[in-house]
């Protein structure tokens, strides 16, 4: 993909001892614990075990380790997994919606990122604490899949041409911050589209 969404260093999270490509069932596999640990490190209360996580995936406690060798490396890559799936979606939205279409989807994706995010900011905290830095390059990567859709609206005459993509997620992240609920976020998302159409654009 054209878009960079995956950090560098992600594999590097994968056993070192088994580095040919996973199969289909262990991708199936991983991609179940990631989903189970967003939902698990984004609720409050007591904190949730490894052993729990992989019940809740349907897998056993040592698959979860072949793949996630500390609590640390799950939360990692359970936040990295969001924030991929979020820049991977810039091209597909492309793909099959117009330009300004597909911007506005990819606006309410961000916002439900941001507030994954602000939900595991308690697990995340750990593993900044361990030495590791999770959002080393978050903002080069969202910068990036936000600038496509941009492009692609100013190319289309839909979106105004004189925008930065850094000065639009400053919004969204305003937005995502300050509404009270999903229904306000929308309609702030829809001033915030007003904004960049273009002045003659019907």
């Amino acid at each position: 993909m054209s878009c960079p969404c995956h950090l560098p260093g992600e594999e590097e999270m994968l056993p070192e001892t088994n580095p040919r490509p996973l199969r289909a069932d262990a991708l199936r596999n991983r991609e179940r614990l990631l989903q189970t640990a967003v939902q698990a490190f984004s609720r409050p209360g007591p904190e949730v075990t490894l052993d729990a996580i992989a019940r809740a995936a349907g897998v056993g406690i040592g698959t979860l380790y072949r793949h996630f060798p500390t609590r640390e490396a799950l939360v990692e890559a359970a936040y990295r997994n969001e924030l991929a799936r979020l820049c991977d979606a810039a091209p597909q939205l492309l793909d099959r919606l117009p330009p300004e279409r597909a911007l506005r989807e990819w606006m309410s994706r961000f916002t439900d990122y941001l507030a994954t995010k602000r939900g595991m900011a308690d697990a995340l905290r750990l593993v900044i604490a361990s030495g590791a830095n999770p959002y080393a390059q978050s903002r080069d990567l969202l910068l990036a899949a936000l600038g496509r859709l941009l492009g692609a609206g100013a190319a289309a005459g839909s979106v105004r041409g004189d925008v930065a993509a850094g000065d639009v997620l400053a919004g969204l992240s305003g937005i995502s911050l300050a509404a009270g609920e999903r229904a306000q976020a929308d309609r702030l998302l829809d001033l915030l589209m007003d904004g960049l159409r273009p002045p003659d654009a019907g």
